[in-house]
Parts: C-alpha cells; structure tokens; sequence
C-alpha cells in the first residue's frame, strides 16, 4: 500500500518574508493614447513656445501634470479661462461637441489629443444617435471621458454607472437599445453591468468592437496573475486615474492579501511590509516609468532586490500626433483675434 505524502506545513508570515522578492508587471504604464497626448503637450511648447493652455489634466497623473506646469503649460478647468488669441489643448479624455464650440467662441486654435480609442466611442455614440437607438453608456458619472461621451448626443444617452444602476434604467423601445462603456472600466464590472441589462433588454445590442481599451485590459490581466502569486500589491498611480483605481480592485480580487495605491515610492508604509515574502508592482496607463522606478528602489532598500518580470501581453500600439502640430496655431490665433 502507498503511503500519501505529507502535507506541506504551512508558510509562516516570517518565513515568507524571508523569501523576498518583487513581481513586476508588464505591460504597465503609459499606453499609446497617453504617450501620444504628453508628447502633444511638450511639442506644442516647443514649437510655439509658452504659454500652452490645456483643458484639465492632460492624463490623470500627479508627476506628468507638474512636469508640463514647469515645461509652461497652464492646466485649466474650463476653455473660457483661456485668453483670447491663444492655444489650448483637450486632454485624452476628450470633450463635447459644445466645448469646440466654446473654443470658437473664445478665438482659440485648438489641439485636440483625446485617445483615438475615445474617439472611436464618440463616433459610435453619434452614429447611433443618428439611427435613433437608446445608449446606454456604462460609466462612472462625473468621469471626464463620460461627460464629452455623452455630450455627443445627450438626447439619447443614459449613463449606467455600474450593475446597481441598471434598476433606474428606462428607454424608449426595449428592441432598440445599445450600450457603449467608459474605455477605462475594469472589463469584469463592465460585463457584470451588460448581463444585468441583457437581463432587462434581451435584445440588447452590443458596440461593434470591445469599447475597453486594451491598454486597460492588458494591464488587469497583469494584475491578475500577479495577485494570485503576491501578498502584497502596490500600483503606482493618482487617486483620479479610474484605471488605476480599478487595478487596486483587481489585485485584490484576484487574491492578492493586500493592495495600495500611490503616485511616489514615499507614501508606501514599511508597515504592509510585515510578513510579506511577495510584492507586486504595476502602475496605470498614465504613469511614466520613473515613478516605478523609484518604487522598485525603495522596495530594493528594503530587501526586496530580486526583481522578475510577470509578462501578460505584447504592446506594440502607436499613434500619430495630432494633425494640429503640423500648423502654424500660433499665427491662425492671432489671425482669430483680428477677424
């Protein structure tokens, strides 16, 4: 008769801690809608010079929005703060249809840097309205990609902030419904909220691609593999980055025993530290890789040193740069003024 092997003792706190070492995500960091709107800001000041004005933060990151303040860009909340005659850029997020008008009005050369994935939800939502559909926009209120989403056609938009809301949902014709999501939502939420509502609108009808973008799911699913392996994870991001936010939820959700988030290595507390054999270190899509740096020495001071790579996905995305740089804004917002 074989004998079953003994069960493995249990890993103490102390001697996982003992065993340290970081997992390191990749793909993390900036995607290629918020590498090309950065890239947007420093070329404008380079090539028309300060002051750039820029509609809210041009990605939701503390350290890429003091860099371009010290570069001279001024960051704004709303276009008619901007002075007559000159330049001012709308962020990834996007804006309203009404907003380019407002930049009309107020005589501006305008360049637009919202994500090219964003703009392919302005679109859908326009070419929906135009055939008369109920949208249902998935997204949290108040998002600043949500608010220029719905601003393309507020008379058909719903917005359906997560599976709870979808109670409050009403429409027009349950056979002639669609819904659009907030590119930066976790993928798991997302369709939580598209089976609540396929519950009440069975003919419910889906975009004719995934609207999350994949920058947002590659990097979740980092975070899950990674959350299953770690005790603790700590992603690098801004408290107003929804996608680093969700990335938080996702680490624990995949098991991880705890997760922070913190836009420097300086706010980590040596204190979640205690008993942790595993670290985990990702950041959002609007994080430069500086910042994780830092992080990845402060964790090596620590004992931490021994860095792998946890690799989820290839990312190989590029866009060109907004078709405004290749003018003279400068001398048509002069040009404006005089008109």
């Amino acid at each position: 008769m074989t004998s079953s092997p003994s069960p493995t003792p249990a890993t103490t706190p102390g001697e996982a801690a003992s065993r340290r070492r970081v997992l390191l995500a990749a793909p993390r960091g900036y995607c290629a809608g918020v590498d090309r709107a950065v890239i947007a800001v420093e070329k404008a000041l380079e090539q028309y010079g300060a002051p750039v004005y820029v509609r809210h933060e041009i990605v939701h990151n503390k350290y890429v929005v003091k860099t371009l303040e010290k570069k001279g860009a001024i960051f704004v909340e709303e276009t008619e703060e901007v002075p007559e005659g000159n330049i001012v850029i709308f962020s990834a997020h996007g804006v309203a249809p009404v907003v380019h008008d407002e930049a009309k009005r107020g005589k501006l050369a305008t360049i637009d840097a919202t994500c090219p994935l964003v703009t392919k939800v302005h679109k859908e939502a326009v070419r929906y309205a135009k055939e008369d559909y109920d949208i249902l926009l998935i997204g949290h209120e108040g998002h600043e990609e949500v608010i220029g989403t719905s601003g393309e056609a507020p008379e058909h938009i719903t917005l359906v902030d997560g599976p709870k809301d979808v109670e409050n949902v009403e429409v027009r014709d349950p056979d002639k419904v669609v819904w659009l999501s907030q590119t930066t939502l976790s993928v798991d939420e997302t369709m939580e909220t598209v089976d609540a509502l396929k519950g009440r609108y069975p003919n419910l009808l889906s975009p004719p691609s995934d609207d999350i973008c994949y920058a947002t799911q590659n990097r979740q699913i980092a975070v899950k593999q990674m959350g299953a392996e770690a005790d603790l994870v700590i992603v690098v991001g801004s408290k107003n980055s929804s996608n680093s936010v969700r990335l938080v939820e996702v680490a624990l959700g995949a098991g991880a025993r705890d997760a922070h988030l913190v836009d420097y290595a300086e706010e980590i507390d040596e204190a979640w530290l205690e008993g942790v054999g595993t670290v985990g270190v990702t950041s959002g899509a609007s994080v430069p890789d500086i910042l994780v740096h830092g992080v990845l020495d402060w964790l090596a001071a620590r004992g931490y040193e021994d860095v792998e790579t946890l690799t989820a996905a290839e990312e190989s995305i590029h866009f060109s740069l907004p078709k405004e740089l290749r003018r003279d804004l400068r001398a048509e917002a002069k040009a404006a003024t005089e008109d």
